[in-house]
C-alpha cells in the first residue's frame, strides 16, 4: 500500500510537470470543484492566416450562459468544436447571442455575419445582442442590409425558419458598466490602440471569478487597474525579440498599437493576475516556450500562451 501511494504521488507530480507553466487541470476529483466561470479560447490569433490560431474570440461561460468577446473569422464553428472537444454544451449555436466587441478592426469583427446568421439558420431564436464602441451599431445595421436577400429568402422562400433569430440589437457604449444580469457584470474600459479613438477592454465579474480581456492595446495603466489581482487576465502580446527583425515602419506600428512580451511582463507584475493568458499572438517564428521565457524575465506569476480551444 505504501508503495502504491508513493507511485501515485509520483504520477501526479509527473502530470503537473508536463503541463505548461501556469496551467492546471480544470477538473480535480480529489479537491475543489472546477470554477463555474470558465474562459474558453475560441481564437488566439491575429490577421495572419494561421490555421493553428483562429481569429480573436474569447468565450466567458457561466453555467449555461455564454458571453463572447470579439468575433474573429469562423467563430461559430470554433464554438461548435469547443462544445464537442471540451464538453461545454453551452457553446452550442442557440446560446451564441451576446458579444462584446473591443474595437472595429476587421480581424475582430469579420466573424460578425457568421455570428448573426449561422446560429439563426441552426434555429437560434433570440436576436444577437452586440455591445461595442461607437460605430458598432452602424456596422451591424450595414451587415443586416448586406444580407437582406439571404434573410428574405430564408424567411419567405419556403425554408423552415423562425422570424426572430436573424436580427441583431446593437449598442454603442462608453466606458463603464455596460451590461448586467444574474450571472455577470460587464465593465468596459478604454485602452490605447494606436490611432483608434475608441478601443475597449472588458472586465467580467461573476460570483466566483473576475476575468479581464485586454483586447488590442499598447501597455496601459487601465489594464492594471481593471485587473488588480483578477483571476484571469487575457492579454495580447508580440515577441519583443522578433520585433527587432521587422522593418522600421512595422516596428513603429507595433510599438504604438500592441504590447511586447517584456512590457507585458512589467504590466502583469503590477496587475497581479492569478493567471496571465497571452493571446492575439504575434510570434513571427517564436514558439510558445520562447514567448513565455521573454515574459518571465519580468514576471514571476503564472503565465500561459493561449492555445485555441483551451479552457482556463
Amino acid at each position: 500500500m505504501q508503495r502504491w501511494r508513493g507511485a501515485r504521488a509520483w504520477m501526479t507530480g509527473a502530470l503537473f510537470a508536463a503541463l505548461p507553466f501556469g496551467v492546471r487541470p480544470l477538473k480535480n476529483t480529489h479537491s475543489a470543484a472546477p470554477p463555474r466561470t470558465r474562459v474558453v479560447m475560441l481564437g488566439s490569433g491575429t490577421p495572419n492566416a494561421d490555421p493553428d490560431h483562429s481569429g480573436p474570440a474569447v468565450a466567458i461561460v457561466v453555467g449555461d450562459a455564454v458571453y463572447l468577446v470579439d468575433a474573429g473569422p469562423g467563430i461559430v464553428r470554433r464554438a461548435a468544436l469547443a462544445a464537442k472537444t471540451d464538453s461545454i454544451p453551452a457553446l452550442g449555436p442557440a446560446n451564441l447571442n451576446r458579444v462584446f466587441i473591443t474595437h472595429l478592426h476587421s480581424d475582430h469583427t469579420a466573424g460578425l455575419p457568421d455570428l448573426m446568421f449561422t446560429p439563426w439558420v441552426l434555429e437560434r431564436k433570440a436576436p444577437l445582442d452586440a455591445y461595442g464602441p461607437p460605430g458598432t451599431k452602424r456596422m451591424i445595421d450595414l451587415l443586416e442590409q448586406a444580407y437582406s436577400e439571404d434573410i428574405e429568402m430564408r424567411l419567405h422562400g419556403g425554408e423552415p425558419s423562425n422570424k426572430t433569430g436573424y436580427a441583431a440589437t446593437a449598442h454603442d457604449v462608453n466606458a463603464g458598466v455596460i451590461y448586467r444580469d444574474s450571472n455577470v457584470t460587464v465593465t468596459a474600459f478604454a485602452v490605447e490602440h494606436g490611432r483608434w479613438e475608441h478601443a475597449y477592454g472588458y472586465t467580467f465579474k461573476t460570483a466566483d471569478r473576475t476575468i479581464v480581456v485586454s483586447g488590442d492595446t499598447r501597455p496601459t495603466d487601465a489594464v492594471v487597474k481593471a485587473c488588480n489581482g483578477c483571476d484571469v487576465l487575457v492579454h495580447e502580446v508580440f515577441s519583443a525579440e522578433r520585433l527587432k527583425t521587422r522593418t522600421a515602419d512595422w516596428q513603429a506600428y507595433h510599438s504604438a498599437y500592441h504590447t511586447s512580451t517584456y512590457a507585458l511582463g512589467d504590466l502583469a507584475t503590477r496587475a497581479k493576475p492569478k493567471l496571465l493568458v497571452m493571446y492575439h499572438l504575434l510570434a513571427w517564428g517564436d514558439d510558445d516556450a520562447e514567448l513565455a521565457r521573454q515574459v518571465r524575465t519580468r514576471y514571476r506569476g503564472n503565465v500561459v500562451v493561449a492555445r485555441d480551444l483551451a479552457v482556463y
